[in-house]
């Protein structure tokens, strides 16, 4: 019997030696391929560095575009010379060549266009409602020809919170809300002490004021078909100030050099 009973315990005890022995021997080997793994990874940082710089450098170079970091930009291009134009637009003509005696006369045309726009802010009062002209913010402009495609505009300001910025020329926005107001087919709002837009007189001319919390105040003239004078006035007292302030302006003068009636 105890024969049967110490082989029994060496039995177990070679099974549970076995068993250690085996576990041990699997660790190793999980160790041993972690290692490897891991040195494999290592590697592949040392031979790429851009993964190991993490996101910095495809901030910088966003969808494979470099980024624009100078040029210098455009400088500002002469008005057409109106005589040669008409020069060049006579000898494609005789040439036969339509196409460039039609582009000729185009920028003959652009360039009265901009010389007249040049007059009209030479007219313009060199003050309005006791604010100076900033003539760095002077513009005309001519996308193409014909009064529908010309703007001439000029802002007075205080350079700190009251403003007055007069447009003439062609506002397809501002010129087609005036034609639908002056045909009945804008109706007005029912609370005529806080109504936002409204008729009025500017020197006799039929005029739209409207009025915007954040906007301010926009004095709508139409001229003509097409051209309208906008005033858009930021931080003035009342609509009497706006009105009266356009009315300072030479309007049949403007009207006139324009060719409207």
């Amino acid at each position: 019997m105890k024969k049967i009973a110490i082989c029994i315990t060496l039995l177990a005890l070679s099974v549970c030696v076995a068993t250690e022995t085996r576990a041990q021997l699997l660790k190793k080997l999980k160790d041993k391929v972690e290692k490897k793994v891991l040195n494999k990874t290592d590697e592949k940082k040392e031979d790429n560095p851009s993964t190991s710089s993490g996101n910095e450098q495809e901030q910088t170079n966003t969808g494979g575009k470099p980024t624009n970091k100078g040029g210098g930009g455009l400088k500002n291009t002469a008005p057409p010379d109106v005589n040669q134009q008409i020069t060049d637009a006579e000898t494609a003509h005789k040439a036969g060549n339509y196409s460039d005696a039609r582009y000729s006369i185009q920028q003959a045309l652009m360039g009265v266009e901009i010389q007249l726009g040049r007059e009209i802010l030479k007219s313009l009062p060199p003050e309005a409602a006791k604010l100076p002209k900033d003539t760095l913010q002077d513009k005309v402009m001519s996308t193409q020809w014909g009064w529908n495609n010309m703007t001439i505009q000029r802002v007075y300001t205080d350079q700190k919170d009251k403003q007055l910025t007069i447009t003439i020329g062609n506002n397809s926005v501002y010129s087609a809300f005036a034609s639908a107001y002056f045909s009945n087919m804008y109706v007005q709002q029912a609370d005529n002490e806080n109504q936002k837009s409204k008729q009025v007189r500017v020197k006799s001319n039929k005029a739209i004021i409207q009025y915007d919390d954040s906007k301010g105040y926009t004095l709508i003239m139409p001229m003509g078909q097409t051209s309208v004078i906008v005033w858009e006035c930021i931080n003035f007292a009342d609509e009497n100030e706006v009105i009266n302030t356009a009315s300072s302006f030479d309007i049949d003068g403007i009207k006139k050099m324009m060719g409207e009636k």
